[in-house]
């Protein structure tokens, strides 16, 4: 789930907190397969809102989303020139064509995974394949950006750096990835682009979510009058990918990853932690 606000303290987690955190972020992972296997035209997003909610509840855990300053729903589903925190409906029903983020979030014990993938639904257009190829590319050059001493404003400048090179997008800035832990946004904010170098020094601990926002036409947004639904403002379709990331002594390790980021990390030859546990 996108944020745009602050908070003061950046927290160092110990490895037996990002072990809890690794939990709760696999339960969002299980969550997202399931749900992406349900999409497909004639689903609606209140239908895959309770998929969602069954799935992390028969867990042990806890939607983060429901109830969040008043969020009605277990999942933020943004449909085409939805950008981020689309509330969930009977009245939205998937169709041919359509793109869906899906941005899941839950509670383990006290620890937060939050994550967010988008996909089509059925076959679509080279250029929304693309799209959505892109964002989430740029979504792993922002993960290989967190490492030991570098600065936060390393992680936004990865990102923007890939999608300015991959095409004319339009990259959203008002809105951005977090840190996370015990609550599901906390400091620091991270933009998704800006000059390298910037910023609080990452140090072992530190957990974040990254997750850009990219859209095929302008940058620019509007806030709908639900208070929580972001559209692009020209209509233009929308991609929207997130992960947690933990920083560790060995690397980057990607909790709501099925494998820690092992794969993403060898193509682009960061070393990583993936290796601390199997993956499931």
């Amino acid at each position: 789930m996108g944020w745009n606000r602050r908070r003061p303290v950046i927290h160092i987690r110990s490895d037996g907190q990002i072990a809890k955190m690794r939990a709760a972020g696999l339960v969002v992972q299980r969550t997202l397969d399931a749900l992406c296997a349900a999409v497909a035209p004639g689903v609606s997003t209140a239908d895959l809102d309770a998929i969602a909610e069954k799935s992390i509840r028969d867990a042990g855990a806890v939607p983060s989303f429901k109830g969040y300053h008043g969020f009605p729903a277990s999942i933020c589903a943004s449909v085409n020139d939805q950008v981020v925190h689309g509330i969930p409906s009977e009245r939205q029903v998937l169709g041919p064509g359509d793109v869906i983020s899906i941005d899941c979030g839950a509670i383990l014990d006290g620890w937060h995974g939050d994550s967010a993938v988008t996909v089509p639904v059925g076959d679509v257009p080279p250029e929304t394949k693309k799209l959505l190829d892109d964002c989430e590319e740029s979504m792993w050059r922002g993960l290989a950006a967190v490492r030991d001493g570098g600065r936060l404003s390393d992680i936004g400048h990865a990102i923007e750096s890939y999608v300015r090179e991959a095409g004319a997008y339009g990259l959203v800035e008002e809105y951005g990835g977090h840190g996370i832990g015990t609550e599901m946004h906390m400091e620091p904010f991270i933009p998704n682009y800006g000059r390298p170098g910037k910023g609080a020094r990452m140090r072992p601990g530190m957990c974040f979510a990254i997750e850009p926002m990219i859209n095929l036409g302008s940058a620019h947004t509007d806030l709908l009058d639900d208070g929580w639904t972001v559209e692009t403002k020209d209509g233009s379709l929308s991609a929207h990918f997130e992960h947690t990331v933990a920083l560790t002594d060995d690397g980057p390790w990607v909790l709501t990853a099925a494998d820690g980021g092992r794969a993403a990390f060898d193509r682009l030859g960061i070393p990583h932690a993936a290796d601390r546990d199997p993956g499931r």
